[in-house]
């Protein structure tokens, strides 16, 4: 069957607008498409493909668990889960680990947690979910309410309720905000889709400071940042603030779909037998695709990689805001970062999108008025270095047609 760009216009729910091209095949840093031509991958299907395309372990992970067993429900565990768990525990602050398939799943669970948890050691009267405007947390009704982005929630109302939402880095706010009612502050240590914004040290240590004192469980997203993309494993590990609660998805399975939400013994308790679950969850395929991964973006080699493809990409971007007035430099952190536009281009991030996509690179958009790019975290000096040249060329399109 012969299958086009309008094949997905007369078969598929319209709620995306995918690009015209149809990538096949992938290999490391790069995609091709139908005709053959050959794309850069910045994008990493949205930080999702942290060691690329085809990578070798992973494909032999996959395979070898292909031959042997793939699901069984949680009705029985499998050593693939129980591998992953323990190497995750290992590596983090978490003496617990639930999985499932996303990272909208990973935050649904973790809020439920949140309120469960609340529940139980004070009552019912503690459910406030204290979240920040242009957060990211998922699409399912209750992660999407958490979100502080009205235009993803309008239409789908009535919303779940005791959600308040506060300005990002905003101390003052937070403080007042903070009561004997709040269950959980949920944060992304860098919001993502709200336009790669860090939290201050400041911000992430007095919301520490306030759920301990109310009795609070601290939630990270780490969907995004996580998984080697911010240089450390976890974003948190070089912040210094650990969380009660993180969740996790995106590179975790290089790909294959998974997610998790990782807690300390204390917080995990509360979801106890019966309380939540996930037919997919956790399955063998998953996990044992997913260990994989997680061993590659852990090693020094990976995460070294990840900072000095930073600093070259920082310094670059740095010199092309200089010479095309677009851009203003960048923000972000390791290899997730943003690329704020200047204010005559603002509005216009979607524009440099399609101009380098004509250019053979595939970038994304954090809002419209911030490019994002997000590179495998093994990707090397020279693929760094031409992507750099056909963004280049992009601008200097977008410059002269203006």
């Amino acid at each position: 069957m012969q299958v086009t760009r309008k094949t997905f216009d007369e078969v598929m729910v319209p709620n995306y607008a995918p690009s015209d091209i149809i990538p096949v095949r992938g290999l490391g840093s790069r995609i091709w498409d139908q005709q053959g031509r050959e794309y850069l991958d910045f994008a990493c299907g949205i930080a999702v493909t942290g060691l690329g395309h085809c990578h070798p372990k992973l494909v032999a992970a996959l395979t070898d668990q292909a031959g042997k067993l793939w699901h069984l429900s949680n009705v029985m565990t499998n050593e693939p889960a129980l591998k992953l768990a323990s190497k995750l525990v290992e590596l983090t602050f978490a003496d617990r680990v639930f999985f499932c398939n996303s990272g909208a799943e990973a935050n649904e669970a973790a809020f439920k947690l949140a309120r469960k948890h609340a529940a139980i050691k004070y009552g019912a009267h503690k459910n406030q979910i204290i979240s920040f405007f242009n957060a990211f947390h998922g699409r399912t009704l209750f992660t999407v309410s958490v979100g502080g982005q009205a235009k993803y929630t309008q239409g789908f109302e009535p919303l779940p309720g005791g959600i308040t939402h506060l300005p990002f880095n905003d101390l003052a706010a937070l403080e007042a905000a903070v009561g004997e009612q709040t269950c959980a502050v949920v944060l992304e240590p860098i919001q993502g889709e709200g336009g790669i914004l860090p939290a201050t040290p400041e911000f992430l240590a007095l919301a520490r400071k306030l759920c301990d004192r109310v009795g609070a469980l601290l939630i990270f997203d780490e969907v995004q940042t996580g998984n080697g993309r911010s240089g450390t494993l976890y974003a948190y590990q070089q912040m210094g603030v650990t969380p009660d609660v993180l969740t996790t998805a995106k590179g975790l399975g290089g790909g294959f779909p998974i997610g998790a939400m990782l807690a300390t013994q204390e917080a995990a308790a509360s979801l106890a037998f019966g309380t939540h679950g996930s037919t997919y969850g956790g399955n063998a395929l998953a996990c044992a695709v997913a260990l994989a991964a997680l061993e590659e973006v852990s090693s020094p080699a990976i995460l070294q990689n990840v900072a000095a493809r930073s600093a070259q990409l920082r310094e670059s971007l740095g010199k092309l805001a200089s010479e095309y007035r677009i851009t203003t430099g960048s923000r972000g952190i390791g290899l997730l970062i943003g690329v704020p536009l200047a204010d005559a281009w603002k509005g216009r991030a979607k524009d440099i999108v399609n101009a380098a996509m004509r250019h053979g690179l595939w970038t994304l958009v954090a809002g419209p008025d911030v490019l994002r790019l997000a590179p495998p975290l093994n990707i090397s000096e020279a693929d760094v270095a031409e992507g750099l040249r056909r963004l280049e060329l992009a601008l200097a399109d977008l410059a002269k047609a203006a």
